[in-house]
């Protein structure tokens, strides 16, 4: 056994000393209180126990998936590696992530991008705190921030992008007040609907006015602007349009700053490559389509981006969600953290990019044929089913960056409202999350209800059926069960949410 791993103290990060607590144990820990398994269950907020559990309908993708064998064994790998180190907890923890950063950019194609940093967190929504924090920054240049409305976007985005803490607990372990401010920065959040009170999608053209009207205003009384665009949103958006953004920064490069919230992940390499050629911030998690376990965030940052903001300082509140290794070298930002050593968010991105690498040895062809024909078939049955109401989406369109459109072009997340039975209204907000409930218990998994409108005056929410990197693997890799048997399995869930909703 190697010399004891210790961790820098730090406000709220107890002490670990090598032999480590159990890779289950370390998979639930260094996040905020979403990750709290719950004492009678043993499932996180998500309803996602730390270790393999078999499912054979796992599409919930866009909000959790229960890690993979594969996945946790390799975690759990890695667990065992750094409890055999002699090196100090801190250094260990930095030679990882500076080994997945390597990864990353070989995994996704982005070797010859000079001058790009990844830098890591335990969410996206850890992510935006940051972001916002290093754009803004000073109270001479106080920040607007621009995004979606929360229900397409993570619930806790908005106190993060004012700056405030958006749960009970930090990161790495401190108890916090929610909505107390992290830090001193004055910044304010704006909503710009994607959709209208009825749950229909609103006009490009109206939001692109309203988009430049509020950067224009914001540029004239000399406030820094943020704009956060979904790539893809809860309900498989990118939202706002690519033209319009790319259109804003031509007219205000000074004033604003934009952030590509892709925490979903749904992004061919090429796509990726186009945002960051194009000068964009990227957020990803490994928690979503790669099907890893819940909380691990990374920022994709450019060169260009990386100059602007490598010199910005966090203020000390930041250390209770950050250590100074999970930024790249030579950032400001790293030097006022502790060297401190979050071994749960580096084994929830060991587990990711297991996914991730088996995603990757797939033809990306077959893949895009695949997510075809699960689009194909996941469409056709909402659209005949009485009970099943298909909630409005746009194509992918990412021309404006650039991206020629591979398997990313191919929604892979199905929004659809319910009806207990044909001719029916939708079912209520507390009947969806009843079903959604009722579901998971039963081994069903589909991604959590999300707020949309009021179609028939009463507030009303979608579940969502989504395909994962896991699914293509299963589908397309060796010894998996098949395209048409997942399909079916997608089609069964379907049944199952029809069934459910009757109940």
């Amino acid at each position: 056994m190697g010399k004891a791993l210790e961790l820098s103290t730090s406000p709220g990060l107890a002490p670990v000393s090598s032999p480590l607590c159990a890779t289950s144990e370390l998979l639930a820990q260094g996040g905020d209180a979403r990750l709290t398994l719950d004492p009678a269950t043993g499932l996180n907020k998500y309803g996602c126990p730390p270790a393999p559990v078999t499912s054979r309908l796992d599409f919930a993708s866009s909000t959790a998936s229960v890690i993979s064998k594969a996945a946790f064994a390799e975690a759990d790998a890695l667990r065992d590696r750094l409890a055999r180190s002699a090196v100090p907890a801190a250094a260990a923890y930095a030679l990882e992530l500076d080994r997945l950063r390597g990864e990353l950019v070989a995994l996704k194609g982005l070797f010859g991008l000079s001058g790009l940093e990844i830098a890591f967190a335990a969410s996206g929504t850890d992510l935006h705190l940051m972001v916002a924090e290093l754009v803004g920054g000073e109270p001479a240049h106080p920040l607007t921030c621009l995004a979606v409305e929360a229900e397409e976007t993570g619930s806790g985005v908005p106190q993060a992008l004012c700056g405030r803490h958006f749960s009970d607990r930090a990161a790495l372990g401190a108890a916090v007040a929610p909505g107390a401010a992290v830090g001193a920065a004055a910044s304010t959040f704006v909503a710009v609907p994607a959709r209208d009170a009825a749950g229909e999608l609103r006009d490009g053209a109206e939001i692109e006015a309203e988009l430049d009207a509020l950067v224009l205003e914001a540029s004239e009384a000399g406030r820094r602007v943020l704009l956060t665009v979904a790539d893809v949103s809860k309900t498989g958006l990118i939202a706002p349009g690519l033209s319009a953004v790319m259109a804003l920064r031509r007219r205000f490069p000074r004033t604003l700053e934009v952030l590509v919230d892709a925490c979903q992940f749904r992004l061919a390499p090429a796509t990726l490559r186009a945002y960051l050629e194009a000068g964009l911030m990227v957020a990803v998690t490994g928690s979503k389509f790669l099907t890893g376990p819940t909380f691990s965030g990374a920022l994709f940052v450019p060169a260009a981006a990386g100059e602007r903001l490598r010199a910005r300082l966090l203020k000390p509140g930041f250390a209770l969600y950050s250590a100074r290794a999970e930024w790249p070298a030579g950032w400001v930002a790293g030097a006022a953290l502790p060297d401190a050593a979050n071994f749960g968010l580096l084994l929830r991105w060991r587990a990711a990019v297991a996914e991730l690498a088996a995603f990757r040895a797939l033809p990306e062809a077959r893949v895009a044929g695949f997510l075809s024909a699960f689009a194909d078939a996941v469409e056709a049955r909402l659209a005949v089913d009485p009970q099943l109401e298909p909630v409005a989406t746009r194509p992918l369109d990412r021309r404006a960056i650039g991206a020629a459109g591979g398997w990313d072009a191919v929604p892979t997340i199905f929004p659809f409202r319910l009806r207990a039975a044909p001719g029916a209204g939708f079912l209520s907000l507390a009947e969806t999350e009843a079903v959604y409930r009722a579901l998971r218990d039963a081994g069903v998994r589909l991604g959590q209800p999300v707020a949309c409108g009021a179609p028939d005056g009463a507030p009303v929410s979608a579940l969502r059926l989504c395909a994962s990197a896991r699914l293509a693997v299963e589908a397309l890799g060796e010894g998996g069960a098949g395209a048409e048997a997942v399909i079916a399995r997608a089609l069964d869930a379907l049944d199952a949410a029809v069934e459910a909703a009757r109940a």
